[in-house]
């Protein structure tokens, strides 16, 4: 029903932006990665878009590209999994990394989400093998075990995994040794 939208961002909330659009706001709930890219209140932005319609509640929901919508209506396809929960997956892991821990089955990569244990993220992965790789294989990016023991290093120490991944993918590839990573990983965290 509406795809997508185009505005002016008038207020940024702990998981949703209102967005100015004709005269109207319209609040549109977003994964931790589009608030932290937002660029702030009076910044214009364009997000791909999904209308969930409940009895009570009409909740639009936002991302930055054609595949975190994708990613989302494929989790909303998995049994159990409502437009919330899908929410907090995308908020929590990039659609690369939930590509990551489908293809190898990492189930415990997917119980970083809070509110999503051993049978849920092992649902998950069921659900969507052969489904999230055909989203597009060629950027799925799998993560290395050491890669995983960064992530894993840089979480225990406060930092979210959104903030971890990122970090991770600015480390150059042939900085292979878990703790130049690791130290890597905090210097891009320090600059940011």
């Amino acid at each position: 029903m509406i795809a997508s939208i185009t505005g002016s961002i008038q207020l940024i909330e702990k998981d949703a932006l209102v967005i100015a659009v004709g005269g109207v706001g319209l609040r549109v709930r977003v994964p931790q990665g589009v608030l932290e890219n937002s660029g702030g209140v009076g910044h214009a932005i364009f997000l791909h878009t999904h209308l969930a319609v409940r009895e009570t509640d009409l909740s639009l929901f936002g991302f930055e590209t054609e595949d975190d919508l994708r990613v989302f209506h494929l989790l909303l396809g998995v049994n159990g999994i409502g437009p919330k929960v899908a929410l907090a997956i995308l908020s929590t892991l990039s659609p690369e990394l939930l590509r990551s821990a489908v293809i190898q089955d990492e189930a415990v990569i997917l119980q970083r989400v809070p509110g999503i244990g051993k049978k849920s993220a092992e649902k998950i992965i069921f659900a969507l093998r052969g489904k999230l790789d055909a989203v597009d294989a060629s950027s799925a990016g799998l993560i290395s075990d050491v890669d995983a023991d960064v992530i894993e290093v840089l979480t225990s120490l406060g930092f979210s995994i959104v903030e971890a991944q990122s970090a991770l993918q600015k480390v150059p590839r042939d900085v292979k040794d878990i703790n130049e990573r690791v130290a890597v990983a905090l210097r891009q965290l320090d600059q940011g």
